[in-house]
């Protein structure tokens, strides 16, 4: 086994496009599988958002570094034929067409499963394979408002768009560990499983929260921007020079300590109104007023000092250009046919080091090896 590739030897077949499969499959080629991407003619549409990486897109090149490219049409009889023998060998498979094409083209889960016991299949959709929002299109914003998280999102004008694709990324990280579960659970049985994982049942589950909260309370979270619904102060404030610093209070002892040295006030926490959690939250707009008045009257640099000097949690607000540039931020570099790219770093770092990751495909690169290799 190669140093830091331990899925090496496993052969993924995907039949993806977009970006809920493709993080999923992205995350095993990292880890040495074999990915074989299936695409149709004209190519995953994803190719297609924009072309701001030299000519390419950049979901594209984010999530299909490392993938084998080729392109299929399972109308036809020789396509088809093909990746029957592909799944012969395959350990997973992953799909995210509409519910029930791959049944309807003769690959359904249950049935590859039934011919092929050691396979994992994975299937992704929208809302589930049933139910009436069964055949709903789902791409990523329909589910954010679907699943209730733009009502959560944004200020207290209206609601909001999560500003990355939550959803998919959510759904795909989830089959990624559902994959690797059913791996594990193949080793001591020696029979694969299927899993089925959509972008809805994601959300939903990172939803608990205001779901539990509104069941407890009958009243939903406010959206309040850069604030917390539950806890203050927990925002972001301007400084004299305009600067945006957002801090975190989470206890009384850190609330005790920032009144102190940051505020320059030790007796503020016995006032009412700022006495405890919940009695800020029920008066947020005088406590913020508050403490915005302290920050309007400092620079950056001086507010930094004080706010170091009371141990409060605080954090810059950046713009995209500030995490271009961000000393925390870690790059990897992929090729591409438009030449090489800097992306931010897969998130797990392994004590053996960091992981190659391979390039990413043209439309169609692996076709013809892919057809010699599987010939009848």
């Amino acid at each position: 086994m190669t140093p830091g590739k331990p899925l090496e030897g496993l052969l993924v077949v995907s039949m993806e496009q977009a970006v809920a499969a493709p993080t999923c499959s992205a995350k095993l080629c990292d880890a040495g599988a074999r990915v074989i991407k299936i695409e149709r003619a004209e190519g995953d549409f994803a190719r297609g958002y924009d072309a701001a990486c030299n000519g390419l897109s950049t979901y594209f090149v984010w999530l299909n570094r490392g993938k084998e490219s080729i392109c299929l049409d399972i109308k036809q009889a020789d396509d088809k034929a093909l990746l029957a023998r592909l799944l012969e060998k395959a350990d997973v498979f992953i799909q995210n067409l509409a519910p029930g094409a791959m049944a309807r083209a003769g690959f359904g889960s249950a049935a590859l499963r039934e011919r092929h016991p050691r396979l994992i299949t994975v299937d992704i959709s929208g809302y589930g394979e049933e139910g009436e929002y069964a055949s709903m299109k789902a791409y990523d914003l329909l589910v954010q408002a679907e699943s209730g998280l733009c009502s959560v999102t944004g200020r207290a004008e209206g609601p909001g768009r999560v500003g990355v694709s939550a959803c998919d990324i959510a759904c795909g990280m989830n089959a990624h560990a559902a994959v690797l579960e059913a791996l594990i659970e193949r080793g001591i049985t020696g029979r694969g499983k299927g899993v089925a994982v959509s972008l809805f049942d994601g959300m939903a589950d990172w939803m608990n929260v205001p779901l539990l909260y509104f069941e407890g309370t009958g009243k939903a979270p406010q959206r309040i921007g850069l604030a917390h619904p539950s806890l203050c102060p927990y925002g972001a404030f301007e400084t004299r020079d305009g600067a945006l610093i957002l801090i975190s209070i989470q206890n009384e002892r850190e609330w005790a300590q920032f009144a102190a040295n940051f505020l320059d006030d030790a007796t503020l926490p016995q006032r009412e109104g700022f006495r405890s959690n919940v009695e800020r939250v029920a008066h947020r707009p005088m406590v913020d007023a508050h403490i915005a008045a302290v920050f309007a009257a400092r620079t950056r640099e001086e507010c930094v000092a004080k706010l170091e000097a009371a141990n409060t949690a605080y954090g810059f607000v950046n713009g995209v250009d500030g995490l271009a540039k961000h000393p925390a931020l870690r790059r990897v570099t992929v090729e591409t046919e438009k030449g090489p790219i800097a992306i931010a770093a897969p998130a797990a770092r392994f004590s053996d080091g960091p992981r190659a990751l391979g390039p990413v495909p043209a439309l169609g690169a692996h076709t013809d090896k892919v057809r010699a290799e599987f010939a009848a």
